[in-house]
């Protein structure tokens, strides 16, 4: 075909250039050969789970393996531990202090010392709280902040006094579940009120109480011998704060 075109110009005349639109493209040698066979997608190819997602062949049907070639991790929820044995909440140890705090005068189990669980303080002074708030008193901020300086009191004490020591979750723990019989003192205040000769007979009979119990548990998890009075008085003036809340 011939366009006119010469060397020197693209119209004109002389030498004429002829173009074949049929022949095939050739690269030119000094950019590079190029392989088009490898851009053009087979559909023959075989199926790579490393380098395409898997396929199951089935659409019901999951993948047990992962899009990185890896393969994926089923659990067995048959054989896992209860939800509350994971947060740490043991109901039998519970249960447990418990008793041992509404019965002052049975020995307590060093086992059960050793779960220093904060859930049974957590709910007495909540229950606490609550029926302060019943009998139209609004101690909440009083309680947290006289059982925070409480507890830390009671710390500093029992380090100095003991040989082994003791933790602050221990001290939180064995403080919060003796609380249990100033609680049940603040409800009867609901319907009963503690301001006469019986209501002082009551609380001086639940202060005693509440610091008997805590000594006999502090005696019992950090081994103090014949110390339970020594233990026993920083006690009752930590609840005897409380008793003054429950009265006042």
């Amino acid at each position: 075909m011939d366009y006119g075109g010469n060397q020197d110009g693209f119209y004109g005349g002389g030498q004429q250039a002829s173009y074949d639109f049929g022949a095939d493209y050739a690269p030119n040698p000094q950019f590079g050969q190029f392989d088009y066979s490898q851009q053009t997608p087979s559909y023959d190819t075989p199926y790579n789970p490393q380098q395409q997602t898997p396929y199951t062949g089935s659409i019901m049907t999951p993948s047990q393996t992962t899009p990185y070639g890896g393969s994926a991790s089923t659990e067995d929820y048959e054989n896992e531990p209860p939800l509350m044995e994971e947060l740490g909440i043991n109901f039998d140890h519970i249960v447990q202090k418990t008793l041992v705090v509404l019965n002052p005068v049975k020995s307590a189990d060093v086992s059960i010392m050793q779960d220093t669980d904060l859930a049974g303080p957590l709910v007495f002074c909540m229950a606490f709280g609550g029926s302060l708030l019943l009998a139209g008193k609004v101690h909440f901020g009083y309680i947290y902040g006289l059982g925070v300086v409480g507890c830390l009191a009671m710390y500093f004490l029992l380090n100095m006094m003991s040989m082994t020591g003791v933790t602050g979750s221990t001290v939180v723990s064995v403080l919060g579940y003796c609380l249990l019989p100033m609680v049940i003192l603040s409800f009867i205040a609901i319907v009963l009120s503690l301001q006469g000769i019986l209501g002082i007979v009551m609380t001086s009979f639940t202060v005693f109480w509440c610091s008997l119990s805590a000594s006999k548990l502090f005696v019992t998890a950090l081994a103090m011998d014949h110390q339970q009075p020594l233990v026993a008085y920083p006690c009752a003036l930590v609840y005897g704060i409380f008793a003054l809340l429950t009265v006042f």
